[in-house]
């Protein structure tokens, strides 16, 4: 059963696996993504979850859909570069918001990134 957190909604989480499986590489440009039936079944969320989650992906330009055929990743040539920036801008952003809850300064967070990324 795949774990959700209670910190945003479920079908934006799964937006952003997929998008996460792109920049990794383990989604490639014209991948058939599984089907909707598939992917509840898997992940056990309901259909309409997925229809969701595909619907916005295409209204991205992430995926395309052929009708009768699936849900394919976009062969747009930029898209990995976009796609990888913009998830980073978006941790960044979240990452600065939990930073700023503790009351951690800019300078201390990036010594704590610098002493982190190594480990």
């Amino acid at each position: 059963m795949a774990k959700f957190d209670g910190q945003m909604p479920v079908y934006l989480q799964i937006i952003d696996n997929l998008k996460a499986d792109i920049v990794t590489g383990k989604l490639k440009s014209g991948d058939k993504l599984p089907s909707v039936r598939e992917l509840s079944e898997k992940l056990m969320v309901n259909p309409n979850t997925l229809q969701r989650v595909f619907m916005e992906l295409e209204r991205e330009g992430i995926v395309y859909s052929q009708r009768g055929i699936g849900n394919f990743v976009s062969e747009a040539p930029d898209l990995i570069n976009t796609l990888k920036t913009t998830q980073a801008e978006k941790y960044a952003l979240r990452f600065n918001g939990k930073m700023k809850g503790l009351g951690i300064t800019k300078s201390e967070a990036i010594s704590l990134i610098d002493k982190k990324w190594e480990e």
